[in-house]
């Protein structure tokens, strides 16, 4: 399977800034990471996107695990988990990956948290198996599920984003390899260009987790791979039929939106997310960026606990 180690040490807290016990799972065909704490008839699944982690949500995992069981996995090529050489980094193969670790851990009454891709990654899982989901949160994360409209708002959103716009020319230069494949060092430039606004959140341990997996230009397969399979029109979208979109429709549903996200505008994307669920509640935060969780991680916890106690 090619090597699939990952390269940060399983018991690594980044200065205690990640206390939560490693876990690992060969499921899905490498070894991916996850962790698992609380316990609670819910369950919360947090995905996180591109070129973070699972340490995206560090705040936020203590407080939702004082009533709810609380997983987060860190995707093929990210994180804790492996990055084989041997497989690609499509859309479709995180959704792949997902299914296997949520069908082996026999998970149910999921509440998707999905960040960026995760929203993707999240709404594959979620029409692939609608029984097993309860709720649905998006977090900056857009919710595909076959919108007619849905390519339109991409490309209007592409047009306005500068992470979209290098991507796609660094594609056509052929430097996006070569600049992704250096995360280890420009991994900050990488997360102001998507966008954060509170610079003070910058901390020698806040970079070293980020900058962690991306040790060697191999190590970095998985975001160079995201990057690439937008670029080239690899991403294959799970797309539900009629019966699933009534039963997605009537899932609880809230997404909650940085307005300041330069990458993943609120004006192409939260009205996918309003076709989808037509009952969803929106929360849009003035003046946090792409990156909420680390914008806002006190009033993103608060919302989506607020919206568990609401539904129970």
């Amino acid at each position: 399977m090619g090597n699939s180690s990952p390269t940060i040490e399983p018991n690594e807290t980044f200065d205690n800034t990640w206390p939560f016990h490693a876990r690992y799972t060969d499921t899905p065909g490498f070894r991916m990471h996850y962790i698992d704490e609380g316990e609670g008839s819910e369950t919360l699944l947090l995905l996180h996107g591109e070129p973070t982690w699972s340490y995206l949500f560090r705040h936020q995992i203590p407080i939702w695990a004082q009533n709810n069981r609380v997983i987060a996995v860190d995707h093929m090529g990210f994180g804790k988990s492996g990055t084989p050489k041997d497989r690609t980094y499509w859309l479709q193969d995180h959704i792949d990956n997902l299914e296997r670790f949520v069908l082996a851990q026999d998970l149910q009454n999921i509440t998707l948290v999905m960040h960026d891709f995760g929203g993707p990654v999240g709404m594959g899982l979620a029409i692939r198996h609608p029984e097993k989901i309860k709720n649905i949160v998006s977090v900056n994360g857009p919710t595909p599920a076959g919108q007619p409209d849905f390519l339109t708002r991409i490309g209007a959103n592409v047009a306005e984003s500068p992470w979209f716009q290098w991507i796609i020319k660094a594609n056509e230069d052929g430097t996006l390899e070569q600049v992704l494949g250096q995360l280890d060092y420009n991994i900050l430039s990488t997360l102001k260009l998507n966008g954060f606004e509170q610079n003070d959140i910058i901390t020698d341990s806040w970079l070293q987790a980020y900058r962690a997996p991306f040790s060697t230009p191999e190590e970095a397969l998985g975001a160079i791979g995201w990057a690439k399979g937008f670029a080239t029109g690899a991403h294959v979208f799970e797309e539900p039929d009629l019966a699933t979109k009534k039963t997605l429709a009537k899932k609880p549903a809230l997404a909650i939106w940085g307005e300041a996200d330069r990458t993943l505008h609120a004006k192409h994307l939260l009205p996918l997310f309003d076709q989808v669920f037509p009952d969803g509640r929106v929360e849009r935060l003035p003046g946090v960026g792409h990156y909420s969780p680390e914008d806002a991680p006190q009033v993103i916890a608060q919302l989506v606990s607020e919206f568990l106690k609401k539904d129970s």
